[in-house]
């Protein structure tokens, strides 16, 4: 459903973000369609503030067979808070909360700005829109500032090469995917937003203890990691050691096992010092894509 813009009625920080998300009371205007899994878009509103958000019921979640402990709407709330202790703000405010149909994740909900076609100086909506982060050339190599990821059918026997943007903001993400062995990277979950933000979305999918990464980020398989990204995973791994704080928050919400599997991933990025590389031995593409 398309969404009004609403925004908090002053500029809220990330802390006053989450807490009015845990605590406002949440009102249900409609669900979104074409999920797998109930998602409802809503409002949360306390002491005069309010903010738009998805709300999404744990009794609307459908079974995973390889995700048989906990619950997808606590990996989300998990994957928030990996994306903050990076310090990259990659995940949108997310929290564990109550709500009108019980126990759910909920997450502000962010407007995400127009993206143009490529060349087009506008968005869909005529104004000045975002470059694409994703697109498909007919080239057998991708042009200056993208990188590819895979050939993929087009229709009548034809072959286009899926190339995503060598952005900065999309290569901390893919970090972020591989310590939290995302299994569902696809395009839709990726939200410009105005001012150059770049936000994902929908985590439910992470944090299984086999390799289960998923993405449509494999531009830079195998390539070093920045300066910046081996700082971050450095830092992670110190904030992962038992009984740390954030260990504590993450112990209430993913299994240990997945929290040890968790540090083998942060460590194991450490080790090399690299972008990881498809297994294998699990589908590496999403799908569908978009």
């Amino acid at each position: 459903m398309p969404a009004p813009e609403r925004i908090p009625s002053r500029s809220l920080t990330g802390t006053e973000l989450v807490d009015l998300l845990t605590e406002g009371e949440l009102t249900v205007l409609g669900q979104i369609r074409g999920a797998s899994n109930a998602v409802l878009y809503c409002t949360v509103a306390r002491d005069g503030e309010e903010a738009a958000c998805v709300y999404k019921p744990v009794a609307g979640e459908q079974p995973l067979w390889d995700f048989p402990d906990g619950t997808l709407a606590a990996r989300e709330v998990a994957a928030y808070e990996i994306s903050e202790a990076t310090g990259w703000g990659l995940v949108p405010p997310t929290v564990l909360r109550d709500g009108p149909y019980g126990e759910g994740m909920c997450q502000l909900w962010i407007d995400a700005a127009p993206q143009r076609e490529d060349g087009d100086e506008n968005g869909g909506d005529g104004e000045a829109g975002e470059p694409p982060l994703l697109a498909l050339v007919e080239d057998e190599e991708p042009g200056k500032g993208w990188k590819a990821v895979a050939h993929a059918e087009v229709g009548e026997g034809r072959t286009a090469l899926l190339v995503h943007a060598d952005d900065a903001r999309l290569r901390r993400l893919a970090v972020l995917d591989a310590v939290i062995n995302n299994g569902d990277r696809k395009g839709g979950h990726l939200l410009p937003a105005p001012g150059g933000r770049l936000y994902g979305i929908d985590h439910g999918v992470t944090f299984n203890a086999d390799d289960k990464l998923r993405t449509l980020l494999w531009g830079w398989a195998g390539e070093p990691l920045t300066a910046e990204a081996v700082e971050v995973v450095e830092r992670l791994g110190a904030e992962l050691a038992p009984g740390t704080p954030l260990v504590t928050r993450l112990a209430e919400l993913i299994t240990e096992v997945e929290i040890e599997a968790l540090r083998g991933r942060v460590a194991g990025l450490r080790a090399t010092g690299r972008h990881p590389e498809p297994s294998g031995q699990w589908p590496s593409i999403p799908w569908p894509p978009v």
